[in-house]
């Protein structure tokens, strides 16, 4: 199935987002306004608001505060975009120039300060202080997420635990967040907002496996980045890890002095390492179990439309080829 079918439950709602993110980014400043816009329709595939429409959707909400939610989590993770790309001296996300590029590191990250900002003028709009200690916890996870990343950069001797702490807190964290708040704002059982929590961050993790795997696909023209940037960047993901541990002594020589010191140069044989173990497949596989175990979180909530289209969302995370 792909995202237009998933969308299919929600198309109105995801219409009613995309319009409150425009009136919401604006600001008399102009270079907030032009850095938000930049990024905000830059082509990603707004999988998280996406993902907290159909919770709110699956749990029996009728209300439009979900809309709101939605618009929040997208301008966090919009915020953490522009933070990352000038901690890590990205160029290039979703084929384009990253915006530190554009228009430099100190408006980056001003802009997602900006960001952050709105989306707790909008936290607080909603009035619920359940919703804001939601998202005041996650937020907070996903800072500590940056920071243990930061500590892994160019150390080869990260393990896979470590690097599974790292994208728990980065990139589930906010995906547990988005379908938790489905669960809230419907006034579900204790039970439910579980179910949905987990559904969210098996999903979460799930999706940066596949991302940190797609990352060595030197056929993948779609990915809207060059090919090892994480290990350029001294970012020991998981498939350079597993190539590490279970590849030869030489093998493992190249990957640690990648990781020290950058592996644009010896990229080929980087990949010819990897390819060479079962790295990728190692790492595909953890994803796909992630992805059950999102699948079956969802066995606790009634069957709808809006439940199919969540179970639907965790195989396009695995599948997908960008």
């Amino acid at each position: 199935m792909d995202l237009s079918a998933i969308r299919l439950p929600v198309v109105e709602d995801s219409k009613s987002v995309d319009a409150l993110i425009v009136r919401r980014l604006r600001s008399d400043v102009v270079l907030i306004n032009q850095i938000g816009h930049y990024i905000v329709n830059s082509g990603g595939k707004r999988l998280r608001p996406l993902s907290v429409l159909l919770a709110a959707r699956t749990c029996g909400y009728s209300g439009a505060h979900h809309i709101d939610m939605a618009a929040v989590i997208e301008f966090i993770h919009t915020a953490t975009l522009l933070h990352d790309d000038v901690v890590d001296s990205s160029e290039l996300r979703r084929n384009q120039e990253t915006a530190n590029v554009v228009w430099g590191n100190e408006a980056s990250v001003l802009v997602g300060d900006f960001l952050y900002s709105r989306a707790f003028e909008m936290m607080v709009d909603v009035g619920n202080m359940r919703i804001m200690e939601i998202l005041a916890h996650a937020t907070n996870r996903i800072a500590e997420g940056e920071v243990l990343q930061l500590l892994n950069t160019k150390d080869p001797d990260t393990n896979e635990a470590r690097y599974m702490e790292v994208i728990v807190r980065k990139t589930a964290t906010l995906f547990e967040a988005g379908t938790r708040l489905g669960a809230v704002l419907a006034e579900s059982p204790d039970f439910v907002e579980t179910a949905m929590a987990d559904y969210g961050r098996h999903l979460g993790i799930a999706f940066q496996l596949i991302d940190d795997a797609l990352d060595y696909d030197t056929g993948n023209a779609e990915l809207g980045k060059n090919v090892g940037d994480d290990l350029d960047e001294g970012k020991p993901t998981l498939p350079v890890l597993r190539a590490m541990q279970v590849g030869t002594a030489e093998q493992r020589q190249l990957l640690r002095e990648a990781i020290e010191r950058g592996g644009r140069e010896r990229i080929d044989d980087v990949i010819r390492a990897i390819a060479s173990t079962d790295a990728i497949q190692y790492t595909t596989q953890l994803a796909l179990d992630h992805a059950r175990l999102a699948r079956e979180a969802l066995s606790a909530l009634p069957s709808s439309d809006a439940a199919d289209a969540l179970a639907a969302l965790a195989d396009f995370a695995v599948s997908r080829t960008h």
